[in-house]
């Protein structure tokens, strides 16, 4: 039978098993999440299969497999057939990876399965299980499921959380919080089903009201108590409710008792709908209401769908849940304490006077879904974590065309500018190599959709390009593009080095106009040392093809280089071409030399430099690089 590093010799796509809850179309947060994220991973290359609960459909892929439920317990689903299934699918598909997303019962089969005891396994922690200790049952049922859900923590590779929040306040993952990660979830940038312009669906609202929203389960935690109390003595607005539940008949007699006698209620319970029907209802509304009440709304990721219409949205200031942190930090509306009826008829009446501010929050929503919320950016940022776990590259070794690679320290002022250029000139794939930073430069650049590295010791300038250049390498790209985080390189410039790219191997960007007269007197000492004709000889904008990724991601190359002229002796020695090009940059970010600042600077410097070149001393000739 062929083993995983064998089947990765051979070429083929990394394997990822995800188990989870349910799948569509049973709704849910988590059914939505896996459904978009395999998609997405499919369409990206790597082979995604899902194992979940639920009677086969004739419909289903042949990458998803539902198992059927016999019976639910304390609100688990209970499938006698589950670990079987998994059992063959394990032998059949030969996973490198099992990602399991919890809160899931089913997911405690890997336990017992030494296959899956020998493949690594990522958790995606989506909530906590919530017991409400007024609630025997409840609290006996989690007494037997804690060990398990231990256990999985503890041989867990890796821990995903999904909110910031909700990471430092849930306690089952206090004992891993060090090994776990911040991924937010993410959802396709197009609806399922995209509306039709010309839809001729009758708006559900009465005329001359403002026309608010709320999805979601009928139950206790969606505190929707509180926002029909809150919509009783509020004139001129009007609530529509979709989702159906329990508490269906309970709400519906509030909503009678709260309605003045001889008025047509403010507050509609829609039912189940559709997803068109879905869709249609966030289109058409003005606002949309959260009032959610427990940490088991961990995160809200219909405020997403919101926010990918431009619906300003309302939610709880929920402690805890990553609920409020989506709707600040995005700009996208207002927050309001739970459980508060007056706070949220005074949100309410403030949002009706406000049309320009819906506006604002509805378009900065909007913003930030595109940047930070769609299943895309998802999916790269959670590529680093899988590629930790495997000893081969998750994509299949493919060319994927072209990586941006940029080291960075306390660079989270320049980053945005820079990463919105890139993205805007059509260069999406971008690593950011978070050195170290203290003014939080990874965050700034995870929310301008880059995949962001965070080294566990200092590496500096070089050895950031060259990790980023060894992600290119194991994911399989044609070329890499390096290029720093503080503003002084232009984004058009980079079809400077890409016009050479068939003509060398490595392409540098030159621009020695930036150099004072002890860089100038550095640079001519490594001319005189190196027999270089390069003008610019620490310029950290290049083009590397595979040919000079292999060399510059090589142990010699780390241990060699100092300020990237290792690097560079080492391609030259490989036989490689090297071109430098004139290129521009910005003179306004172009300030003090971090290096060659000092006499004591460039001296130490061009000593350190020398006895590394002495190193590697071969008998010196003269290479013409072409301007």
């Amino acid at each position: 039978m062929q083993s995983n590093k064998e089947h990765h010799r051979g070429g083929m796509t990394a394997r990822i098993l995800h188990i989870g809850k349910f799948f569509p179309p049973d709704l849910g947060g988590m059914e939505t999440f896996l459904a978009d994220l395999v998609a997405e991973q499919r369409r990206q290359g790597i082979d995604a299969r899902a194992l979940v609960h639920g009677q086969p459909r004739a419909d289903d892929p042949p990458w998803l497999t539902r198992v059927p439920v016999q019976l639910e317990l304390v609100y688990a689903p209970i499938a006698l057939g589950f670990r079987r299934r998994l059992r063959n699918l394990l032998t059949e598909f030969q996973p490198d990876l099992l990602h399991l997303h919890l809160p899931n019962n089913a997911a405690f089969w890997c336990l017992t399965l030494g296959r899956a005891l020998r493949t690594p396994w990522v958790l995606h922690w989506h909530s906590d299980v919530m017991v409400n200790p007024r609630r025997l049952a409840l609290r006996l049922a989690y007494l037997a499921y804690q060990p398990f859900e231990r256990a999985l923590l503890r041989r867990a590779a890796s821990v995903i959380a999904t909110s910031p929040p909700y990471l430092q306040a849930s306690r089952p993952l206090a004992p891993w919080r060090q090994q776990c990660e911040v991924i937010p979830l993410g959802l396709s940038a197009t609806t399922a089903e995209p509306l039709s312009n010309d839809s001729t669906m009758p708006s559900l609202w009465r005329p001359g009201v403002l026309r608010l929203l709320s999805i979601g389960r009928l139950t206790h935690y969606k505190g929707f108590e509180t926002l029909i109390r809150a919509l009783a003595a509020t004139p001129g607005v009007e609530l529509l409710i979709a989702g159906d539940g329990e508490l269906r008949p309970t709400l519906a007699t509030l909503i009678e008792h709260s309605t003045p006698a001889g008025q047509l209620p403010s507050v509609r319970l829609l039912g189940r709908c559709d997803e068109t029907t879905k869709q249609q209802l966030l289109a058409d509304c003005e606002l949309f209401c959260l009032p959610s009440c427990e940490r088991t709304e961990a995160f809200g990721l219909v405020i997403l769908e919101a926010m990918r219409q431009g619906v300003p949205c309302l939610v709880s200031d929920l402690a805890g849940s990553g609920l409020p942190w989506i709707v600040r930090s995005s700009g996208a509306g207002w927050c309001v304490p739970p459980h508060d009826v007056a706070a949220w008829q005074a949100a309410i009446v403030h949002a009706q006077q406000s049309p320009a501010e819906r506006e604002h929050a509805g378009a900065s929503g909007r913003q930030a879904f595109a940047q930070r919320f769609t299943i895309e950016v998802c999916c790269r940022q959670l590529l680093p974590i899988y590629q930790c776990q495997l000893d081969a590259p998750v994509l299949p070794t493919t060319p994927r065309g072209l990586l941006i690679v940029i080291p960075a320290r306390d660079e989270a002022q320049t980053l945005p500018t820079l990463l919105q250029a890139l993205q805007q000139s059509g260069f999406h794939d971008v690593v950011v190599i978070d050195d170290h930073s203290q003014d939080g430069t990874g965050a700034v650049a995870a929310l301008h959709g880059a995949t962001v590295l965070r080294p566990a010791l200092p590496l500096g300038a070089w050895g950031g390009m060259q990790a980023g250049i060894r992600l290119g390498l194991a994911r399989a790209h044609e070329a890499v593009i390096t290029m720093d985080a503080d503003g002084q390189h232009e984004v058009s410039e980079i079809a400077a080095l890409l016009a050479q790219r068939e003509e060398a191997d490595l392409v540098i960007g030159a621009f020695p106009e930036r150099g004072s007269p002890l860089r100038q007197l550095a640079w001519t000492w490594f001319r005189r040392l190196t027999g270089f004709e390069l003008q610019d000889l620490t310029s950290g904008f290049r083009l590397y093809n595979q040919a000079a990724m292999q060399v510059a991601a090589s142990p010699e190359a780390t241990l060699l280089d100092y300020q990237d002229v290792g690097a560079l002796l080492l391609i030259r020695k490989a036989g490689l071409r090297i071109i430098e090009v004139p290129v521009s940059m910005n003179l306004r970010q172009v300030g003090a030399s971090r290096i060659f600042n000092s006499w004591f600077s460039v001296l130490k410097y061009m000593a350190i430099t020398t006895l590394l070149c002495l190193a590697r001393r071969e008998p010196r000739r003269h290479v013409t690089e072409r301007p």
